[in-house]
């Protein structure tokens, strides 16, 4: 009788130890989800920063002398004329009159 009590006894530590580890778990997955959102404000916040810095130095209402940030400011410059011209080209393909039609496929003709 009593290997029971002893099973028993095992099985209520085993479920205890998987509750508490369940009830950590839960506490960092908390602590995790609250560190992102921390994060994408932090995140939100350097690029609104960025953005005004940029618009700043292009209406040259701040002077900032340093090599890396001008060299910074030529990509970004650099990849808005890219963004642009592939928008372009974009719209160009949307809207042209001709119609593409696959390599393979033959037109019907006119009898």
């Amino acid at each position: 009788m009593q290997k029971t009590p002893q099973w028993k006894n095992k099985v209520n530590e085993i479920f205890q130890t998987c509750q508490e580890e369940i009830k950590r778990t839960t506490e960092i997955g908390k602590k995790m989800l609250s560190a992102s959102k921390t994060n994408t404000s932090l995140h939100d916040a350097y690029e609104e920063v960025g953005n005004l810095v940029v618009k700043a130095l292009r209406s040259g209402e701040l002077k900032w002398e340093n090599a890396r940030v001008k060299e910074l400011i030529n990509t970004i410059e650099n990849c808005e004329q890219d963004l642009e011209e592939i928008e372009d080209e974009v719209n160009k393909i949307r809207f042209s009159e001709e119609t593409i039609a696959p390599k393979d496929s033959t037109e019907p003709k006119d009898s």
